[in-house]
């Protein structure tokens, strides 16, 4: 990885000083340059690149996708990529390019899916069509895919492998090798079950900041224990707070903030019976005290803090034990 670094450290010093209004790399986009000539370096066959934030508007769009999976688009990053969700649609859909082969997303809001349509029509030159993939689409078996809202974004992503294998000449992987290679995928922090060191607590841990994502999230903590004891919530003033005080209103409820970050803020008016802590305060006798059984949602940020109190292993994300 150092070898890495230097590399792209050495061709970033080839290029011309930023002046304004001329473009800019972001830390998303470094991350996709360095991973992509770490792909290079190994001979990939096929390289899986997810945008920083937008479509067009990001450096994903350097690259000419193949196949091009969107997910479920709603009201994040407002005034940014657009001012609407159709408009964010639009941004989104537009890195598809006449060579790109296929396009699979989400079922969407009609007025979002229009804007997909239009925009993957008129930048591939009406070659390409979108393709909704409904629950099953993929033909996984559940148990193989993610949990929570994850579990609709895994089933796209299947859909979208599928595709991929299917415009080149990969062939189709083995039901066994699947179930293999599906199984051993790690995503800490996305519905992911923690026994917290030193306690009796088990941890059920999910970055999400909106309602939609609250509502999945519970679902799935309650698809294996019986009662949830205490939610740690931790979303800033621009997430969906509004969302997330409805979906848990049946449940006892501390709202953490993270006083270390500045640019984020935390004035919501929040219900009389929640309690409040800062997250320099949540450590292994606090979270004892509330119980054996807790759920933590809300921002990455606080969701790697709690991570690290339960020492989750973190080195495998997104990644298959099988080579």
């Amino acid at each position: 990885m150092t070898g890495l670094a230097q590399h792209i450290s050495k061709a970033h010093g080839k290029l011309p000083d930023y002046q304004p209004g001329k473009g800019y790399l972001s830390p998303s986009g470094l991350f996709i340059i360095a991973g992509v000539l770490f792909a290079q370096a190994m001979k990939a066959d096929v390289v899986v690149l997810e945008a920083g934030m937008g479509g067009i508007s990001d450096e994903v769009s350097l690259f000419r996708p193949t196949v091009l999976a969107i997910t479920q688009i709603f009201g994040e990053h407002l005034g940014i990529l657009g001012d609407t969700p159709s408009e964010i649609a639009r941004d989104k859909a537009g890195v598809t390019t006449p060579a790109t082969r296929a396009v699979v997303a989400l079922p969407q809001e009609e007025n979002v899916k229009q804007a997909l349509l239009d925009t993957v029509s008129s930048r591939s030159g009406d070659q390409v069509k979108i393709e909704f993939a409904e629950t099953g689409a993929s033909g996984v078996p559940v148990s193989l895919l993610a949990q929570g809202l994850g579990r609709q974004n895994s089933e796209l992503g299947c859909v979208a492998a599928q595709r991929l294998l299917a415009s080149g000449d990969y062939g189709t992987p083995e039901g066994n090798r699947l179930s293999r290679l599906l199984s051993s995928v790690a995503l800490p922090g996305r519905c992911s079950w923690h026994d917290v060191p030193g306690t009796s607590v088990r941890l059920f841990a999910d970055a999400a900041i909106n309602r939609t994502g609250i509502a999945a999230a519970l679902i799935a903590a309650g698809e294996r224990w019986n009662a949830i004891d205490h939610v740690l919530i931790c979303i800033p003033d621009h997430k969906d707070m509004d969302g997330a005080i409805i979906e848990l209103s049946d449940l006892p409820v501390t709202y953490v903030r993270l006083t270390d970050k500045p640019r984020l803020s935390f004035t919501h008016t929040l219900p009389a019976r929640w309690g409040t802590i800062d997250m320099k305060n949540v450590d292994h006798d606090f979270l004892t005290s509330l119980g054996r059984h807790i759920v933590a949602l809300g921002t990455g940020y606080f969701i790697a803090r709690m991570l690290d109190l339960a020492e989750a292993s973190t080195e495998r994300l997104f990644y298959t034990a099988e080579t």
